[in-house]
């Protein structure tokens, strides 16, 4: 990942929109920050959420609060809780999914 060129920025989160994106399951609400090619979330999973597709773009992921099953298209399976991050390249056989059954609250840079 390669930051565009772009000004000290600040953001409020609360200030930020919601948009609500369905899972197979439950709901992702994310607040998203946009620069170019530099996508940065705040996203809230409900309760119950299931990702609807296995997703192939690379992140960093950093759970805020809950808890989290991100489960890999080969099956392995990896809980990740409040204070926990995961990294996955846009390369190679990572292709992943979330699920939780509690809800969790995340920052994203994609």
């Amino acid at each position: 990942m390669k930051l565009p060129t772009m000004p000290f920025t600040i953001t409020d989160w609360s200030k930020v929109p919601v948009t609500e994106h369905p899972g197979e399951t439950g709901m992702a609400l994310w607040r998203t920050f946009t620069a170019g090619d530099l996508r940065v979330r705040m996203v809230e999973y409900t309760p119950g959420y299931l990702a609807d597709h296995w997703c192939d773009r690379g992140h960093v992921l950093f759970v805020l609060s809950g808890e989290l099953v991100s489960e890999l298209k080969d099956g392995r399976r990896f809980t990740l809780s409040a204070g926990m991050s995961y990294q996955v390249s846009d390369f190679g056989d990572a292709a992943h999914r979330s699920f939780t059954q509690t809800g969790a609250t995340l920052f994203i840079v994609d």
